[in-house]
């Protein structure tokens, strides 16, 4: 089958992934992870958060994985802060990209960053005019946009009125995140069109958890839209800790395999990406969510990317 066009992956195991985990990996073992990935076609890597490490340990070496990683040409480090101290710490450890989350629901917003939405939407704007001033690619992510885990169902209009405000500060590119995995592919289909709507000329990501097994349905939705960029994280591991209920991100190894076999290009090599998965597991000590991991690819190994 010939390629479309190309899908780009973000991968978001070595933060989104492992944040949630009850044990600690050592520096070393993220570094050789983010390695694999790279290894293995990723470009965009979420490395790690610049958050407190009281409430999220698994990122307290943040500043040492930065350290420890070697610069390679074409590939962003990706650091999440929350605030301008957040900013500050990931500008000076070496992150060639920053992304911020801003929550559509406002309850979720309070209990995850501590702040209002609009508190959250004002720091975004200084971290992103500061990001431009530093040379750092600056995009940021709506989460909760498909449901929120305190106020239920989030409106489209509010997730439309969220994304015209952070757009004001001149993105890279705006994301729009189920955070806990209750979206359906209709809604994706409505919600990237209305936003799409909204702030024309703006890239857009989309970020699925695999809550209620509909990650990937979601994720082919987004791509049908028109969405070139998606975060998946190898394994399929991860969930925000602050969210309840909220079980891992889309298997990378299951989301590179359905975009090939549906004639999209990701540059990730499906046979890398298992291995990986099988690595990762064997560090954490426990099987992780994808498929792919333990039926391997059809037919046979899968092709590396070309």
């Amino acid at each position: 089958m010939s390629t479309r066009h190309p899908v780009e992956i973000v991968e978001v195991g070595p933060r989104d992934g492992l944040q949630g985990e009850p044990g600690l990996l050592p520096t070393a073992t993220k570094v050789e992870f983010i390695e694999r990935a790279i290894d293995g076609g990723a470009r965009r890597i979420e490395v790690t958060s610049f958050v407190n490490p009281g409430r999220v340990p698994q990122m307290a070496d943040a500043e040492q994985v930065l350290a420890a990683l070697a610069r390679r040409p074409g590939v962003h480090y990706i650091g999440l802060v929350l605030n301008r101290r957040g900013f500050d710490r990931a500008a000076a450890a070496g992150c060639n990209e920053i992304g911020m989350a801003v929550a559509a629901s406002d309850t979720f917003n309070r209990r995850n960053q501590g702040v209002s939405t609009e508190a959250s939407i004002g720091a975004w704007l200084d971290i992103a005019a500061a990001a431009r001033q530093a040379g750092i690619r600056a995009q940021v992510t709506i989460s909760t946009a498909f449901g929120c885990p305190f106020e239920g169902e989030v409106a489209v209009e509010r997730v439309v009125a969220v994304a015209r405000r952070v757009a004001e500060a001149l993105p890279f590119e705006i994301a729009l995140a189920d955070t806990i995995g209750v979206g359906v592919p209709t809604q994706v289909t409505e919600l990237v069109s209305r936003v799409r709507e909204a702030i024309p000329g703006v890239r857009l990501r989309c970020h699925f958890h695999n809550t209620r097994n509909t990650g990937l349905a979601n994720a082919f939705a987004a791509v049908q839209a028109g969405v070139v960029t998606l975060d998946s994280s190898l394994g399929g591991i991860g969930g925000c800790p602050f969210a309840p209920g909220a079980t891992g991100n889309i298997p990378t190894e299951d989301l590179v395999y359905m975009l090939q076999r549906c004639g999209y290009e990701t540059g990730i090599s499906l046979d890398h990406a298992i291995d990986t998965a099988r690595w990762l597991q064997q560090h954490l000590g426990r099987p992780v969510p994808g498929a792919l991991v333990k039926s391997g690819a059809f037919p046979g190994p899968a092709a590396p990317p070309g």
